[in-house]
């Protein structure tokens, strides 16, 4: 036998599979009265890729239930959920209607892959063409997924019109923003600006360049004839929660037009209400080639979207593209719920109340703290239940003290506190998180 057969046949014999000894409990294996520690489970386990600094700021804390904006911990403690698990949970949490959808898709239909029709994703794209501007839509599982889908669709639709013409096989750059973020996938990275977590994988795809947010002249400087496509968040989530003017939103249209471009926006946290309309790009009148969704289209099931107009999905051939779950029974029954909930009269009427409300709040605390609110950035018509709170310092404590006073909000960006709570929010809901806002500045007051 040689050497490395012996190396080999020794390792197997000293390779012992690990045997469970412990059945699971409640919350996970442990000892009958050992301490509740999720840290060390995560540690334990877990392959940590988030930095969890400023969110879970309290040790020990597990989420075991939620109801409406509530969500509740295995201590009982009460929060209340202004972030909406990264503006997901539109409808809240357990909401009964969309609930018991899940429960009595399960028990017909969970999974057929995308071989077969299933009745849930047929009402579903029937319900988002009826109420969009676009004419077909592709199903997946994320955000991430759904933009990645944009590219590709992009660069089928550039293949498509080049053909037999000079621009044949050069029509392939992709105009994408500094401060913008569409994922983490390798086609989504791509177009993903941050370099902390973009150039851990260089080289990605070629062709792509990042101009400034909000400022035209800089897209007429990268864009040409062989520009594909210009891909867009109406609002920057990740980015700081920040607006595009409204005549940049329109003069991109106006661009992408004049170099035969698709423009694409990214609505993956901007759609369905979160602005005050259905979808974000209505707020500035503009018509995109492509809008990708997913975040609360589902209420808190995964599932992303690509609507396109007619032009782009005719380009789309059979093969190019596809995903096993996507359109999957049970998540696209949530999602019936939801888009009924959205369409039905009243409810956005009410975000854009709720909206209102919180705008003026966070406007009178700026003024009350102007020395740690640098400020406060809304969306166009200041009608929606989506705001980023700029401060002066890193706002982790602030995020620590809310956490501390039964509220929840994350961050986007060392120093911006995002707000994105479920859209089903009341006034009262609106004034506990302004008076825990006020409260945890007023504590960091220097």
């Amino acid at each position: 036998m040689h050497s490395l057969q012996r190396r080999i046949a020794a390792a197997a014999v000293l390779r012992v599979p690990r045997v469970p000894t412990r059945f699971f409990s409640v919350a996970f294996d442990r000892e009958e009265g050992d301490a509740v520690s999720p840290e060390s489970t995560e540690n334990q386990y877990f392959v940590k890729t988030y930095n969890t600094n400023g969110v879970r700021t309290q040790e020990g804390l597990i989420i075991t239930h939620g109801k409406g904006p509530y969500l509740f911990d295995s201590r009982g403690k009460k929060f209340l959920d202004f972030y909406s698990g990264i503006a997901v949970n539109a409808l809240g949490h357990s909401d009964p209607e969309w609930a018991d959808a899940i429960a009595a898709q399960a028990k017909k239909l969970c999974h057929v892959s995308n071989l077969f029709h299933s009745e849930p994703p047929l009402r579903l794209a029937k319900s988002l063409i009826e109420n969009s501007s676009f004419d077909k839509v592709f199903f997946c599982n994320s955000g991430t997924e759904a933009n990645e889908g944009a590219y590709k669709f992009a660069r089928l639709y550039a293949n498509k019109v080049t053909k037999d013409t000079p621009l044949e096989g050069k029509k392939n750059h992709v105009i994408a923003f500094k401060g913008g973020f569409h994922g983490r996938s390798c086609g989504a990275l791509s177009l993903t600006y941050k370099p902390a977590i973009r150039e851990p994988f260089l080289p990605l795809l070629p062709g792509i360049s990042y101009a400034e947010y909000n400022n035209l002249d800089d897209v007429r400087r990268l864009i040409s004839e062989q520009t594909c496509a210009i891909i867009v968040e109406p609002i920057q989530g990740e980015g700081g929660v920040l607006p595009a003017n409204a005549d940049f939103l329109q003069g991109l249209r106006k661009l992408a037009t004049e170099f035969g471009a698709l423009l694409i926006c990214d609505e993956v946290q901007t759609g369905l209400g979160r602005t005050g309309k259905l979808f974000g790009h209505e707020v500035y009148g503009i018509q995109p080639d492509i809008m990708t969704l997913a975040k609360p289209l589902a209420g808190g099931l995964p599932i992303g979207a690509v609507l396109t107009t007619a032009k782009v999905a005719e380009a789309v051939n059979a093969g190019a593209h596809g995903t096993t779950f996507g359109g999957n029974p049970v998540v696209c029954e949530a999602a019936n719920v939801v888009i009924k909930r959205m369409t039905q009269p009243g409810f956005l009427l009410h975000v854009q109340k709720m909206g209102r409300l919180m705008a003026q709040g966070l406007k009178a605390i700026q003024a009350k703290y102007p020395n740690q609110v640098k400020e406060v950035r809304l969306p166009i018509g200041e009608a929606g239940l989506y705001a980023g709170v700029e401060l002066a310092s890193p706002v982790a404590p602030i995020i620590a003290d809310l956490v501390d006073n039964g509220v929840l909000t994350i961050s986007a960006g060392e120093k911006v506190l995002r707000l994105c709570p479920p859209l089903v929010i009341t006034e009262t809901d609106v004034q506990t998180f302004l008076t825990a806002l006020d409260s945890a500045l007023a504590n960091h007051n220097a």
